[in-house]
């Protein structure tokens, strides 16, 4: 089992910045993949950003050119930077991790519990 623990989440103000962080234990052997997804209430669950062991990475169209993802690979962690952030960024987001043989644009088999993020306007 991998486990999977974000951090960083909290109350920011329309245009500005927050920064998720994730720390990965357990069998981290088998992950490829580490990604970010988010739900907002009465919305789908949707892929924020993916990155590969290898740094290939994936984002949703509404966050690219505004959010990006890094991972150390050594430390076993994976990091959002958010900038601009808009209101309807606001949503609970997911810290998640795929294992080797899994699709890598879509890393869902170990989830993280969530953090919030709010964005006022």
């Amino acid at each position: 089992q991998v486990q999977l623990v974000e951090s960083g989440g909290g109350l920011v103000q329309a245009g500005g910045s927050l920064r998720l962080s994730c720390a990965a234990s357990g069998s981290i052997f088998s992950i490829n993949a580490m990604g970010w997804y988010r739900q907002a209430p009465g919305k789908q669950r949707e892929l924020v950003a993916a990155i590969t062991s290898g740094g290939i990475t994936n984002y949703a169209d509404s966050v690219k050119g505004r959010f990006t993802i890094s991972r150390d690979n050594a430390k076993n962690t994976v990091n959002l930077q958010m900038n601009s952030l808009k209101p309807v960024d606001t949503a609970v987001y997911y810290c998640t991790a795929g294992e080797y043989g899994s699709n890598w644009y879509f890393p869902r088999d170990y989830w993280g519990p969530g953090t919030q993020v709010t964005v006022s306007s």
